[in-house]
């Protein structure tokens, strides 16, 4: 049998009065709940540009059963991701865990069906930027990260890295690539993000939000 994914929200009831166009998309996928802490972040990092909010969002996890799903809102966390968060936002962060140096199945499921935004132009000249989480140092942080940049250049995004004028990214013993940003969690997920991942990740929402907000002027 082939294998299924749950149903992602059909509708989130947003408050009107708080959406706006100078809001970032923090979108992430997250199983041990590393990549959760780099998105919560990169969104502290862009709510400090005046100016700038955050929306954070997640993709729900993929299912072995077929046609199992799960509620439309998760009990707890960030709402699940709809197509709409895209169209609405000016600026995107991108975040998954390393699977064997690619994104994560849920992630992937989710943009392989963005085929609508694209044909509409929806995310072209919007900027976006990339997070992950590996076990290991060379687990594949820089080709995951990579590998994240290809549905966004097809939907014709503009890629924002990290810049090497932050000095963490000189200086970190542990994740941090001037692709984005990076953690390294350890085999048994026991790491705690460290001050030099903690600087990157914030640095990264913040050099996002104040490109996107020079783009969109």
């Amino acid at each position: 049998m082939s294998c299924k994914l749950f149903r992602m929200a059909e509708s989130f009831p947003y408050n009107q009065a708080m959406i706006t166009d100078k809001e970032i998309l923090v979108l992430y996928y997250s199983q041990h709940g590393a990549t959760r802490q780099m998105a919560r972040l990169i969104a502290r990092g862009v709510e400090q540009v005046d100016g700038a909010r955050a929306r954070l969002r997640t993709v729900a996890k993929v299912s072995a059963v077929c046609e199992s799903t799960e509620p439309g809102i998760p009990d707890s966390g960030a709402p699940y991701v709809e197509l709409r968060d895209l169209e609405e936002c000016m600026g995107l962060a991108l975040g998954s865990p390393t699977r064997f140096g690619n994104m994560a199945a849920a992630m992937k499921y989710f943009w392989d069906g963005t085929g609508g935004l694209w044909m509409n132009h929806t995310l072209v000249g919007k900027p976006a930027a990339l997070f992950t989480s590996t076990g290991t140092m060379h687990g594949g942080q820089e080709s995951t990260l990579l590998s994240m940049m290809l549905p966004l250049l097809h939907h014709g995004m503009v890629i924002v890295g990290l810049p090497y004028s932050q000095p963490e990214l000189t200086s970190t013993q542990s994740g941090g690539t001037p692709y984005g940003a990076s953690h390294v969690a350890g085999i048994a997920n026991d790491r705690a993000i460290s001050d030099a991942e903690k600087k990157l990740c914030i640095a990264l929402g913040a050099h996002l939000a104040r490109i996107a907000l020079k783009l969109a002027a």
